[in-house]
């Protein structure tokens, strides 16, 4: 069977040790570890290519190969490989805290007229190092609106309120953030807050999520409807939340309305699967 490129760690140069044996490269490395430093990355397939997901303020990763002003990396989260800038590389930092809310913003100074440094999206990670008033100091000298965040292991309890947070989201291919999100990021961004490992695309998350149910069964609230090359969120037995192509948005819909639409599409529903 082929490899997946979008988990195979190996930059056409540099394979991770993990793969001695099983593949030809010019070298092999354990990678050095790095975190992401900016608020938000393209991973893309080939240095500066097409944006294949994004990565967000804080995400661990191990480099592997350097080519070009891009770095290869893993993605700990989700195994993910891919290049990204290397100007947003940084050093290795253990996160204590994550951004709970929607969206956030850094602050030079913990003042809410102060101007803002960047934008902040769910599920970003900084360490925190002290606290003044109404606001948590990151390891970076920056501040951060303390109800924005929790500590790690301190999670939501319900991915569809997560993924309701959201709504009107605009839609973006391979997005991952409160910027611009796909179908597969809401779901991922959904169950990582919620502590629930996932992957990071709607095939993935397919053979790696939930029992299957059968054709008849009623779908309840956090069931996945898999189509392929698409998820959604069941709301409730009759509505589902999706980030989608028709309204280019997260948003609300009917679970029959949906089901006939995406059929008239020539995409039949795969499966529907309970976590």
């Amino acid at each position: 069977m082929k490899a997946d490129r979008r988990t195979h760690p190996y930059s056409g140069r540099v394979a991770h040790v993990s793969l001695r044996g099983q593949i030809e490269a010019e070298s092999f490395s354990e990678g050095s570890p790095a975190r992401l430093g900016v608020p938000l990355a393209d991973l893309c397939a080939t240095p500066f290519g097409r944006r294949e997901r994004q990565l967000l303020l804080g995400a661990a990763l191990t480099v592997l190969d350097r080519r070009d002003g891009a770095a290869f990396v893993i993605s700990a989260l989700d195994g993910f490989c891919g290049w990204v800038a290397e100007s947003a590389l940084a050093a290795p930092q253990d996160a204590t805290h994550w951004v709970s809310a929607p969206a956030s913003h850094l602050y030079p100074e913990p003042q809410v007229k102060t101007r803002e440094t960047a934008a902040l999206s769910i599920g970003a990670r900084v360490r925190v190092v002290g606290e003044q008033g109404k606001f948590l100091q990151t390891a970076d000298g920056a501040f951060i609106p303390r109800m924005h965040l929790r500590a790690l292991g301190d999670w939501a309890t319900d991915p569809v309120a997560v993924a309701e947070s959201l709504l009107g989201t605009p839609y973006l291919w391979g997005g991952n953030s409160h910027a611009g999100i796909d179908c597969s990021g809401l779901v991922q961004v959904s169950l990582s807050a919620c502590g629930i490992a996932c992957p990071a695309d709607s095939d993935q998350q397919c053979d790696a999520l939930g029992a299957t149910l059968p054709e008849a069964a009623a779908p309840r609230r956090g069931d996945l409807f898999f189509w392929p090359g698409h998820v959604a969120m069941a709301v409730s037995d009759s509505e589902i939340i999706h980030a989608n192509g028709a309204t280019m948005s997260v948003a609300y819909e009917g679970v029959e309305a949906a089901l006939a639409r995406i059929a008239a599409s020539d995409a039949p529903l795969q499966c529907l699967k309970r976590l």
